[in-house]
Protein backbone atom coordinates (compact mmCIF):
# COMPACT_ATOMS: atom_id res chain seq x y z
CA UNK A 1 0.00 0.00 0.00
CA UNK A 2 2.82 2.40 0.88
CA UNK A 3 4.57 1.62 -2.42
CA UNK A 4 1.40 2.30 -4.39
CA UNK A 5 0.80 5.52 -2.46
CA UNK A 6 4.38 6.67 -3.10
CA UNK A 7 4.11 5.80 -6.79
CA UNK A 8 0.94 7.86 -7.17
CA UNK A 9 2.65 10.80 -5.51
CA UNK A 10 5.75 10.75 -7.72
CA UNK A 11 4.36 13.19 -10.34
CA UNK A 12 3.60 15.63 -7.53
CA UNK A 13 7.10 15.30 -6.06
CA UNK A 14 8.70 15.92 -9.46
CA UNK A 15 6.58 19.03 -10.05
CA UNK A 16 7.32 20.38 -6.56
CA UNK A 17 11.07 19.84 -7.04
CA UNK A 18 11.05 21.59 -10.41
CA UNK A 19 8.98 24.49 -9.04
CA UNK A 20 11.44 24.90 -6.16
CA UNK A 21 14.32 24.93 -8.66
CA UNK A 22 12.67 27.70 -10.68
CA UNK A 23 11.92 29.68 -7.54
CA UNK A 24 15.58 29.33 -6.48
CA UNK A 25 16.67 30.78 -9.82
CA UNK A 26 14.28 33.67 -9.42
CA UNK A 27 15.32 34.36 -5.83
CA UNK A 28 19.02 34.26 -6.78
CA UNK A 29 18.36 36.69 -9.59
CA UNK A 30 16.47 39.04 -7.23
CA UNK A 31 19.28 38.87 -4.69
CA UNK A 32 21.66 40.19 -7.31
CA UNK A 33 20.05 43.60 -7.10
CA UNK A 34 18.82 43.60 -10.68
CA UNK A 35 22.09 42.41 -12.18
CA UNK A 36 21.21 38.69 -12.20
CA UNK A 37 21.82 36.35 -15.07
CA UNK A 38 18.13 35.90 -16.05
CA UNK A 39 16.84 38.46 -18.59
CA UNK A 40 13.61 40.24 -17.69
CA UNK A 41 11.48 38.55 -20.35
CA UNK A 42 12.76 35.09 -19.39
CA UNK A 43 12.16 35.90 -15.73
CA UNK A 44 8.52 36.71 -16.45
CA UNK A 45 8.20 33.42 -18.34
CA UNK A 46 9.69 31.51 -15.39
CA UNK A 47 7.26 33.21 -13.00
CA UNK A 48 4.37 32.22 -15.26
CA UNK A 49 5.57 28.61 -15.33
CA UNK A 50 5.90 28.52 -11.55
CA UNK A 51 2.29 29.69 -11.25
CA UNK A 52 1.15 26.98 -13.69
CA UNK A 53 3.15 24.34 -11.77
CA UNK A 54 1.62 25.46 -8.48
CA UNK A 55 -1.84 25.14 -10.04
CA UNK A 56 -0.97 21.68 -11.38
CA UNK A 57 0.27 20.63 -7.93
CA UNK A 58 -3.11 21.60 -6.49
CA UNK A 59 -4.86 19.58 -9.23
CA UNK A 60 -2.75 16.52 -8.41
CA UNK A 61 -3.48 16.88 -4.71
CA UNK A 62 -7.19 16.69 -5.50
CA UNK A 63 -6.83 13.65 -7.77
CA UNK A 64 -8.36 10.43 -6.38
CA UNK A 65 -5.13 8.49 -7.13
CA UNK A 66 -3.25 10.80 -4.78
CA UNK A 67 -5.83 10.66 -1.99
CA UNK A 68 -6.70 7.20 -0.71
CA UNK A 69 -10.00 8.62 0.50
CA UNK A 70 -11.37 11.53 -1.57
CA UNK A 71 -12.68 14.41 0.56
CA UNK A 72 -16.38 14.53 1.35
CA UNK A 73 -18.68 17.06 -0.36
CA UNK A 74 -18.41 20.41 1.35
CA UNK A 75 -21.43 22.29 2.62
CA UNK A 76 -23.12 24.12 -0.30
CA UNK A 77 -23.34 27.37 1.61
CA UNK A 78 -19.54 27.42 1.74
CA UNK A 79 -19.08 26.35 -1.86
CA UNK A 80 -21.37 29.03 -3.26
CA UNK A 81 -19.49 31.67 -1.33
CA UNK A 82 -15.99 32.84 -1.28
CA UNK A 83 -14.03 31.37 -3.65
CA UNK A 84 -15.16 27.87 -2.71
CA UNK A 85 -12.99 25.18 -1.17
CA UNK A 86 -12.03 22.44 -3.64
CA UNK A 87 -14.91 20.07 -4.35
CA UNK A 88 -14.33 16.31 -4.64
CA UNK A 89 -12.58 15.35 -7.87
CA UNK A 90 -15.46 15.32 -10.32
CA UNK A 91 -18.11 13.16 -8.64
CA UNK A 92 -19.81 10.55 -10.78
CA UNK A 93 -22.91 11.27 -12.81
CA UNK A 94 -26.10 11.43 -10.72
CA UNK A 95 -28.80 8.92 -11.63
CA UNK A 96 -31.22 10.12 -14.28
CA UNK A 97 -29.04 12.87 -15.75
CA UNK A 98 -28.65 13.02 -19.51
CA UNK A 99 -25.60 12.26 -21.62
CA UNK A 100 -24.31 15.84 -21.25
CA UNK A 101 -23.01 14.76 -17.85
CA UNK A 102 -20.59 12.18 -19.27
CA UNK A 103 -17.58 14.46 -19.40
CA UNK A 104 -13.84 14.05 -19.49
CA UNK A 105 -12.22 14.00 -16.08
CA UNK A 106 -9.26 16.08 -17.27
CA UNK A 107 -8.19 19.15 -15.33
CA UNK A 108 -10.14 22.29 -16.21
CA UNK A 109 -6.78 24.04 -16.42
CA UNK A 110 -6.00 22.20 -19.66
CA UNK A 111 -7.48 25.06 -21.74
CA UNK A 112 -5.02 27.57 -20.28
CA UNK A 113 -3.66 29.81 -23.03
CA UNK A 114 -6.45 29.34 -25.58
CA UNK A 115 -6.81 32.42 -27.80
CA UNK A 116 -10.19 34.02 -27.00
CA UNK A 117 -10.94 37.01 -29.26
CA UNK A 118 -13.36 39.72 -28.20
CA UNK A 119 -15.85 40.35 -30.99
CA UNK A 120 -17.32 43.86 -30.81
CA UNK A 121 -20.50 44.30 -32.88
CA UNK A 122 -20.66 47.90 -34.14
CA UNK A 123 -22.77 49.91 -36.57
CA UNK A 124 -23.20 53.68 -36.45
CA UNK A 125 -22.38 54.50 -32.82
CA UNK A 126 -19.29 56.73 -32.50
CA UNK A 127 -19.50 55.95 -28.79
CA UNK A 128 -17.92 52.60 -29.61
CA UNK A 129 -14.77 54.39 -28.45
CA UNK A 130 -16.00 53.99 -24.86
CA UNK A 131 -16.25 50.25 -25.35
CA UNK A 132 -12.84 50.00 -27.00
CA UNK A 133 -11.18 52.21 -24.38
CA UNK A 134 -12.61 50.02 -21.64
CA UNK A 135 -11.54 46.77 -23.29
CA UNK A 136 -8.03 47.97 -24.07
CA UNK A 137 -7.54 49.45 -20.62
CA UNK A 138 -8.33 46.18 -18.85
CA UNK A 139 -6.86 43.72 -21.37
CA UNK A 140 -3.88 42.03 -19.67
CA UNK A 141 -2.88 39.89 -22.67
CA UNK A 142 -3.74 41.49 -26.05
CA UNK A 143 -2.27 38.52 -27.90
CA UNK A 144 -4.51 36.08 -26.06
CA UNK A 145 -7.55 38.38 -26.16
CA UNK A 146 -7.36 40.18 -29.52
CA UNK A 147 -10.12 42.74 -30.07
CA UNK A 148 -11.94 42.43 -33.39
CA UNK A 149 -14.60 44.99 -34.35
CA UNK A 150 -17.16 43.85 -36.89
CA UNK A 151 -18.95 46.88 -38.35
CA UNK A 152 -22.27 46.92 -40.14
CA UNK A 153 -24.08 49.94 -41.67
CA UNK A 154 -21.11 51.43 -43.54
CA UNK A 155 -21.09 54.45 -41.21
CA UNK A 156 -17.85 56.31 -42.02
CA UNK A 157 -17.59 58.45 -38.83
CA UNK A 158 -17.76 55.26 -36.75
CA UNK A 159 -15.28 53.52 -39.07
CA UNK A 160 -12.83 56.40 -38.64
CA UNK A 161 -13.01 56.08 -34.85
CA UNK A 162 -12.33 52.35 -35.06
CA UNK A 163 -9.33 52.98 -37.30
CA UNK A 164 -7.85 55.18 -34.59
CA UNK A 165 -7.11 52.02 -32.57
CA UNK A 166 -4.04 50.40 -34.16
CA UNK A 167 -4.25 47.25 -32.00
CA UNK A 168 -7.86 46.59 -33.02
CA UNK A 169 -8.76 44.48 -36.07
CA UNK A 170 -11.54 46.09 -38.12
CA UNK A 171 -13.73 43.88 -40.34
CA UNK A 172 -16.81 45.00 -42.25
CA UNK A 173 -20.06 43.17 -42.90
CA UNK A 174 -20.32 43.32 -46.71
CA UNK A 175 -24.09 42.95 -47.22
CA UNK A 176 -25.61 46.40 -46.66
CA UNK A 177 -28.71 45.73 -48.75
CA UNK A 178 -32.21 46.59 -47.58
CA UNK A 179 -34.51 43.98 -46.04
CA UNK A 180 -37.54 43.58 -48.36
CA UNK A 181 -41.06 43.07 -47.08
CA UNK A 182 -40.34 44.23 -43.51
CA UNK A 183 -41.86 47.18 -41.67
CA UNK A 184 -39.48 50.09 -41.35
CA UNK A 185 -39.68 49.95 -37.55
CA UNK A 186 -38.55 46.30 -37.62
CA UNK A 187 -35.74 46.52 -40.21
CA UNK A 188 -33.09 47.15 -37.56
CA UNK A 189 -33.74 43.82 -35.85
CA UNK A 190 -33.29 41.99 -39.16
CA UNK A 191 -30.03 43.77 -39.92
CA UNK A 192 -28.68 43.04 -36.45
CA UNK A 193 -29.42 39.34 -36.83
CA UNK A 194 -27.82 39.28 -40.27
CA UNK A 195 -24.74 41.00 -38.88
CA UNK A 196 -24.44 38.60 -35.94
CA UNK A 197 -24.58 35.57 -38.22
CA UNK A 198 -21.89 36.93 -40.55
CA UNK A 199 -19.58 38.03 -37.72
CA UNK A 200 -19.87 34.76 -35.80
CA UNK A 201 -19.21 32.82 -38.99
CA UNK A 202 -16.07 34.89 -39.56
CA UNK A 203 -14.72 34.23 -36.06
CA UNK A 204 -15.63 30.56 -35.74
CA UNK A 205 -15.53 29.17 -39.28
CA UNK A 206 -13.13 31.47 -41.14
CA UNK A 207 -10.68 32.25 -38.32
CA UNK A 208 -11.33 28.93 -36.53
CA UNK A 209 -11.40 30.18 -32.95
CA UNK A 210 -12.45 27.74 -30.23
CA UNK A 211 -14.25 30.34 -28.12
CA UNK A 212 -15.33 33.95 -28.64
CA UNK A 213 -16.45 36.72 -26.27
CA UNK A 214 -19.24 38.77 -27.85
CA UNK A 215 -19.65 42.43 -26.86
CA UNK A 216 -21.87 45.11 -28.37
CA UNK A 217 -20.77 48.69 -28.99
CA UNK A 218 -22.56 50.15 -25.96
CA UNK A 219 -20.87 48.23 -23.13
CA UNK A 220 -18.09 49.01 -20.68
CA UNK A 221 -16.32 46.24 -18.78
CA UNK A 222 -14.92 45.57 -15.31
CA UNK A 223 -11.21 45.39 -14.44
CA UNK A 224 -11.47 41.59 -14.09
CA UNK A 225 -13.53 41.07 -17.27
CA UNK A 226 -10.79 39.08 -18.96
CA UNK A 227 -9.89 37.08 -15.85
CA UNK A 228 -13.57 36.16 -15.51
CA UNK A 229 -13.81 34.76 -19.02
CA UNK A 230 -10.37 33.13 -18.82
CA UNK A 231 -11.37 31.19 -15.71
CA UNK A 232 -14.83 30.20 -16.90
CA UNK A 233 -13.70 29.21 -20.41
CA UNK A 234 -12.21 26.10 -18.83
CA UNK A 235 -15.69 25.12 -17.66
CA UNK A 236 -17.23 25.66 -21.10
CA UNK A 237 -14.58 23.39 -22.56
CA UNK A 238 -15.44 20.59 -20.16
CA UNK A 239 -19.12 20.76 -19.25
CA UNK A 240 -21.38 20.25 -22.27
CA UNK A 241 -24.41 21.16 -20.18
CA UNK A 242 -23.19 24.77 -20.42
CA UNK A 243 -24.40 26.96 -23.29
CA UNK A 244 -22.52 30.15 -22.48
CA UNK A 245 -20.84 32.35 -19.92
CA UNK A 246 -22.32 35.82 -19.45
CA UNK A 247 -20.95 38.90 -17.70
CA UNK A 248 -24.46 40.16 -16.92
CA UNK A 249 -26.88 39.83 -14.00
CA UNK A 250 -30.38 40.90 -15.07
CA UNK A 251 -31.22 41.59 -11.42
CA UNK A 252 -27.93 43.35 -10.76
CA UNK A 253 -29.25 46.61 -9.32
CA UNK A 254 -27.98 47.98 -6.01
CA UNK A 255 -30.00 46.48 -3.19
CA UNK A 256 -30.67 43.27 -5.12
CA UNK A 257 -27.08 42.03 -4.97
CA UNK A 258 -24.41 41.35 -2.37
CA UNK A 259 -22.18 44.14 -3.56
CA UNK A 260 -19.21 42.92 -1.53
CA UNK A 261 -19.44 39.38 -2.95
CA UNK A 262 -18.01 40.10 -6.35
CA UNK A 263 -16.60 36.56 -6.44
CA UNK A 264 -20.00 34.83 -6.44
CA UNK A 265 -21.01 33.00 -9.63
CA UNK A 266 -24.14 31.04 -10.50
CA UNK A 267 -25.66 28.83 -13.17
CA UNK A 268 -28.81 30.09 -14.90
CA UNK A 269 -31.27 28.61 -17.39
CA UNK A 270 -31.79 32.10 -18.86
CA UNK A 271 -29.53 33.41 -21.63
CA UNK A 272 -28.44 36.85 -20.34
CA UNK A 273 -26.31 38.21 -23.21
CA UNK A 274 -24.68 41.65 -22.70
CA UNK A 275 -21.09 40.42 -22.81
CA UNK A 276 -21.04 36.65 -23.28
CA UNK A 277 -18.88 33.79 -24.48
CA UNK A 278 -19.66 30.60 -26.36
CA UNK A 279 -17.67 27.83 -28.02
CA UNK A 280 -17.30 26.89 -31.65
CA UNK A 281 -19.23 23.65 -31.08
CA UNK A 282 -22.23 25.61 -29.82
CA UNK A 283 -21.96 28.14 -32.66
CA UNK A 284 -22.01 25.35 -35.23
CA UNK A 285 -25.28 24.11 -33.79
CA UNK A 286 -26.84 27.54 -34.27
CA UNK A 287 -25.38 29.20 -37.37
CA UNK A 288 -26.86 26.83 -39.94
CA UNK A 289 -30.37 27.74 -38.73
CA UNK A 290 -29.79 31.33 -37.58
CA UNK A 291 -33.02 33.40 -37.58
CA UNK A 292 -33.65 36.42 -39.82
CA UNK A 293 -34.50 38.62 -36.81
CA UNK A 294 -34.72 38.73 -33.00
CA UNK A 295 -31.73 36.43 -32.61
CA UNK A 296 -31.54 36.76 -28.79
CA UNK A 297 -35.17 35.70 -28.21
CA UNK A 298 -34.60 32.84 -30.66
CA UNK A 299 -31.52 31.69 -28.75
CA UNK A 300 -33.61 31.45 -25.58
CA UNK A 301 -36.02 28.95 -27.12
CA UNK A 302 -35.79 25.34 -25.91
CA UNK A 303 -34.74 24.14 -29.37
CA UNK A 304 -31.54 26.18 -29.07
CA UNK A 305 -30.85 26.04 -25.34
CA UNK A 306 -31.50 22.27 -25.19
CA UNK A 307 -31.67 22.28 -21.38
CA UNK A 308 -28.25 23.90 -21.17
CA UNK A 309 -27.33 26.66 -18.74
CA UNK A 310 -25.14 29.76 -18.68
CA UNK A 311 -22.83 31.02 -15.96
CA UNK A 312 -23.55 34.50 -14.64
CA UNK A 313 -22.09 36.66 -11.84
CA UNK A 314 -23.63 38.10 -8.71
CA UNK A 315 -22.19 41.49 -9.69
CA UNK A 316 -22.21 42.28 -13.41
CA UNK A 317 -18.94 42.58 -15.31
CA UNK A 318 -20.48 44.86 -17.95
CA UNK A 319 -22.70 47.94 -17.92
CA UNK A 320 -24.49 49.56 -20.83
CA UNK A 321 -24.69 53.17 -21.94
CA UNK A 322 -26.84 52.33 -24.98
CA UNK A 323 -30.03 54.29 -24.39
CA UNK A 324 -30.21 55.15 -28.10
CA UNK A 325 -30.47 52.15 -30.41
CA UNK A 326 -32.76 49.87 -32.39
CA UNK A 327 -34.83 49.06 -29.29
CA UNK A 328 -35.27 52.80 -28.58
CA UNK A 329 -34.03 52.47 -25.01
CA UNK A 330 -36.40 49.65 -24.00
CA UNK A 331 -35.88 49.04 -20.24
CA UNK A 332 -32.95 51.48 -20.15
CA UNK A 333 -34.40 54.27 -17.99
CA UNK A 334 -36.34 51.88 -15.76
CA UNK A 335 -33.74 49.17 -15.42
CA UNK A 336 -30.53 48.90 -17.42
CA UNK A 337 -28.94 52.18 -16.38
CA UNK A 338 -29.09 51.12 -12.72
CA UNK A 339 -26.92 48.02 -13.25
CA UNK A 340 -23.28 48.90 -12.74
CA UNK A 341 -20.27 46.72 -13.43
CA UNK A 342 -17.89 45.65 -10.67
CA UNK A 343 -15.04 48.07 -9.96
CA UNK A 344 -12.92 45.67 -7.93
CA UNK A 345 -11.03 42.74 -9.36
CA UNK A 346 -11.23 39.00 -8.65
CA UNK A 347 -8.51 36.69 -10.05
CA UNK A 348 -10.99 34.19 -11.49
CA UNK A 349 -8.33 32.64 -13.73
CA UNK A 350 -6.53 31.37 -10.61
CA UNK A 351 -9.60 30.11 -8.73
CA UNK A 352 -11.05 26.62 -8.57
CA UNK A 353 -14.42 27.12 -10.25
CA UNK A 354 -15.30 23.44 -10.59
CA UNK A 355 -18.18 23.93 -8.16
CA UNK A 356 -20.02 25.37 -11.20
CA UNK A 357 -19.84 22.09 -13.12
CA UNK A 358 -23.31 20.59 -13.30
CA UNK A 359 -22.54 17.41 -11.39
CA UNK A 360 -21.13 19.48 -8.51
CA UNK A 361 -23.47 22.45 -8.65
CA UNK A 362 -26.92 20.85 -8.87
CA UNK A 363 -26.77 18.89 -5.60
CA UNK A 364 -25.37 21.95 -3.82
CA UNK A 365 -28.04 24.22 -5.30
CA UNK A 366 -30.91 21.95 -4.31
CA UNK A 367 -29.62 21.58 -0.74
CA UNK A 368 -28.97 25.29 -0.42
CA UNK A 369 -32.48 26.27 -1.54
CA UNK A 370 -34.12 23.56 0.56
CA UNK A 371 -32.25 24.72 3.67
CA UNK A 372 -33.82 28.20 3.53
CA UNK A 373 -36.95 28.55 5.72
CA UNK A 374 -40.22 29.20 3.88
CA UNK A 375 -41.79 32.61 4.52
CA UNK A 376 -44.41 34.75 2.85
CA UNK A 377 -43.37 38.16 1.52
CA UNK A 378 -45.42 39.86 4.26
CA UNK A 379 -43.63 37.83 6.93
CA UNK A 380 -40.27 38.79 5.48
CA UNK A 381 -41.19 42.48 5.33
CA UNK A 382 -42.41 42.48 8.93
CA UNK A 383 -39.14 41.15 10.35
CA UNK A 384 -36.28 41.05 7.82
CA UNK A 385 -33.63 40.82 10.55
CA UNK A 386 -34.80 37.41 11.73
CA UNK A 387 -33.29 35.40 8.86
CA UNK A 388 -30.20 35.62 6.66
CA UNK A 389 -31.90 33.66 3.87
CA UNK A 390 -35.49 32.70 3.10
CA UNK A 391 -37.51 30.85 0.48
CA UNK A 392 -40.64 32.46 -0.93
CA UNK A 393 -42.87 30.18 -2.99
CA UNK A 394 -44.84 30.76 -6.18
CA UNK A 395 -47.15 28.31 -7.92
CA UNK A 396 -47.88 30.00 -11.28
CA UNK A 397 -46.11 32.40 -13.61
CA UNK A 398 -48.74 35.01 -12.75
CA UNK A 399 -47.95 34.70 -9.06
CA UNK A 400 -44.24 34.99 -9.85
CA UNK A 401 -44.89 38.24 -11.75
CA UNK A 402 -46.80 39.68 -8.79
CA UNK A 403 -44.10 38.80 -6.27
CA UNK A 404 -41.33 39.97 -8.59
CA UNK A 405 -42.94 43.40 -8.99
CA UNK A 406 -43.30 43.75 -5.23
CA UNK A 407 -39.62 42.97 -4.72
CA UNK A 408 -38.46 45.11 -7.69
CA UNK A 409 -36.81 42.33 -9.70
CA UNK A 410 -37.37 41.66 -13.39
CA UNK A 411 -40.78 40.05 -13.78
CA UNK A 412 -40.83 39.05 -17.44
CA UNK A 413 -40.33 35.63 -19.04
CA UNK A 414 -38.67 34.43 -22.22
CA UNK A 415 -40.19 31.13 -23.32
CA UNK A 416 -41.43 30.63 -19.79
CA UNK A 417 -38.03 31.18 -18.11
CA UNK A 418 -37.68 34.08 -15.62
CA UNK A 419 -34.48 36.11 -15.85
CA UNK A 420 -31.58 34.60 -13.84
CA UNK A 421 -33.65 31.49 -12.92
CA UNK A 422 -32.05 28.12 -12.35
CA UNK A 423 -34.30 25.08 -11.90
CA UNK A 424 -37.16 27.56 -11.50
CA UNK A 425 -35.47 29.46 -8.65
CA UNK A 426 -34.55 33.15 -8.84
CA UNK A 427 -32.19 34.37 -6.12
CA UNK A 428 -31.46 37.96 -5.08
CA UNK A 429 -31.15 40.20 -2.02
CA UNK A 430 -34.16 41.93 -0.45
CA UNK A 431 -33.77 44.20 2.58
CA UNK A 432 -30.41 42.57 3.24
CA UNK A 433 -31.81 39.02 3.16
CA UNK A 434 -30.90 36.36 0.59
CA UNK A 435 -34.19 35.36 -1.09
CA UNK A 436 -34.89 32.25 -3.14
CA UNK A 437 -38.06 32.83 -5.12
CA UNK A 438 -38.83 29.18 -5.76
CA UNK A 439 -41.56 27.05 -7.35
CA UNK A 440 -43.95 25.53 -4.84
CA UNK A 441 -44.28 22.29 -6.77
CA UNK A 442 -41.74 19.68 -5.70
CA UNK A 443 -40.30 17.81 -7.37
CA UNK A 444 -40.04 20.58 -9.94
CA UNK A 445 -41.23 19.45 -13.39
CA UNK A 446 -39.99 22.31 -15.57
CA UNK A 447 -40.93 25.78 -16.77
CA UNK A 448 -44.49 26.72 -17.74
CA UNK A 449 -43.61 27.45 -21.37
CA UNK A 450 -47.16 28.27 -22.51
CA UNK A 451 -47.36 31.24 -20.12
CA UNK A 452 -44.34 32.95 -21.63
Amino acid sequence: MRVARLSSALPLLVLVAFALFLLLLLSDDSAGGGGGFIPQDERRELERRVQLLERRVQDLKRHPKFHHNPPAMEDPRELLGQPPPPPPPFPGQPQGEDSNMEQSKASVGDSEGVIIPVLVLACDRPGVSRTLDSLIKHNPEPRRFPVIVSQDCGHEPTAQIIRNYPTVTHIKQPDLSNIPGVKKSMVGYYKISRHYKWALDQLFNVRNHEAVIIVEDDLEVSPDFFSYFSGTQRLLAQDKSLFCVSAWNDNGKDGLIEADRVDKLYRTDFFPGLGWMMTRDTAKQLLHKWPPAYWDDWVRQPAQMQDRACIRPEVSRTSTFGKVGVSHGQFFDQHLKFIHHAQSSVPFHTLDLTYLLKWNYDPMWHRLVAAAPVLTLDELKSNPQEHSQVRILYSTNKQFETLAKQMAIMNDFKDGVPRTAYKGVVTFMFHGVRVYLAPEQQPWTGYQRTAS
